[in-house]
């Protein structure tokens, strides 16, 4: 590999943008696409499909061999409020592969014994938040039903156009969490991304099968949908 685009390819990786280095395996050629570029490239499509599934692959084009060397950021799950949703969620998210942190300014429920899996922080998410700078592969699902703590964790994941955003609540709540949102100066558009009612719809009851049902979603979202943005700006 060139040095110019191994130099890029760890200046991507280091600011969690996504690429992808396309190498002709007949005569070595190699290229780097940033993820702002997919979609200008003669390629797109396979690109696309490579970076969804976050996985380096083979393909065929025109005839000849293609290499394509993904590199996607490490998905982070943020889940505000430490209860017993997120309990189950902790435990699982890992077993899925996924960086999780959970975030609650209410001590009683934020202690280390009942989140010994993933990172516990006792702040608000206001506080917490803009040093974690949330991006494209990053989820946020918020669980506490208090505006106060769920509602700034949303607006962040809006702004930074999280590939997942959803909140816990009946379609009330959700219709009042709306309302806040728009004063708030938050288009239709940003705000129709949230999840809400959050999770798929499998008529989960349990803390744990809700669990299920937000991994599940999250995980669709990822996988099954393009993000809108890979890389952000260059």
């Amino acid at each position: 590999m060139r040095l110019e685009l191994l130099s890029i390819l760890n200046a991507e990786r280091a600011a969690r943008r996504a690429c992808v280095l396309v190498t002709d395996t007949e005569n070595g050629e190699q290229r780097l696409v940033k993820g702002a570029e997919i979609a200008a490239d003669p390629l797109a499509e396979q690109l696309d499909s490579a970076l969804r599934a976050g996985k380096s692959a083979t393909i065929e084009v025109a005839g000849r061999q293609v290499f394509l060397t993904v590199q996607v950021p490490p998905v982070r799950i943020v889940a505000i409020g430490a209860v017993h949703i997120t309990q189950a969620l902790a435990p699982m998210a890992r077993l899925a592969g996924f960086d999780l942190t959970i975030i609650d300014p209410r001590t009683a429920f934020a202690t280390p014994e009942r989140f010994p899996h993933g990172s516990l922080i006792a702040d608000w998410p206001q506080n917490v938040l803009p040093d974690f700078a949330p991006d494209r592969y990053t989820a946020i699902a918020c669980f506490t039903h208090d505006p106060k703590i769920d509602d700034p964790a949303l607006e962040a994941g809006l702004w930074a156009e999280c590939f997942y955003v959803g909140a816990l609540g009946s379609r009330k709540t959700h219709g009042k969490r709306v309302e806040r949102l728009k004063e708030k100066g938050f288009l239709d558009s940003q705000i129709a991304r949230i999840r809400a009612p959050i999770g798929l719809d499998i008529g989960a009851v349990s803390p744990q099968e809700i669990a299920v049902s937000v991994l599940g979603e999250i995980i669709l979202a990822l996988r099954k949908k393009p993000l809108r943005d890979y890389g952000g700006a260059a």
